[in-house]
């Protein structure tokens, strides 16, 4: 699922549609470009806090996914904290491939569920 994510972004970049970077994803924000906004989970806190912040109150799409040096791989850049998508096709697919893969990290699987109540 990660590489799909990622190459996802990958293309999305390639035709343009991805800001990166804090003042390129503000600005994308602020001027209502951006569908969906992803930040590194490995930003600072700050960073988290300022965009979630953002987003809610410019009412954008908001994600946490992957490291920053994984982002700005698949953008073609160097490490990037924080994406900016201003597609919409490019934002609901990557939105639902997001909201997938963190069912999937949440789901406790039968098995484990069995395991944790046997100790």
């Amino acid at each position: 699922m990660k590489d799909r994510i990622l190459s996802l972004l990958s293309i999305a970049a390639r035709g343009g549609n991805v800001k990166s970077g804090e003042y390129q994803t503000e600005e994308s924000v602020k001027k209502g470009r951006s569908r969906l906004v992803i930040v590194a989970g490995d930003a600072s806190g700050n960073t988290r806090k300022k965009f979630g912040n953002m987003t809610e109150y410019y009412g954008v799409p908001f994600r946490l996914y992957s490291t920053a040096e994984e982002l700005g791989h698949a953008t073609g850049r160097e490490a990037r904290s924080s994406l900016s998508i201003t597609e919409d096709g490019f934002a609901r697919k990557l939105m639902a491939l997001l909201d997938d893969t963190e069912k999937a990290e949440t789901t406790v699987r039968p098995s484990e569920e069995r395991a944790d109540r046997s100790r």
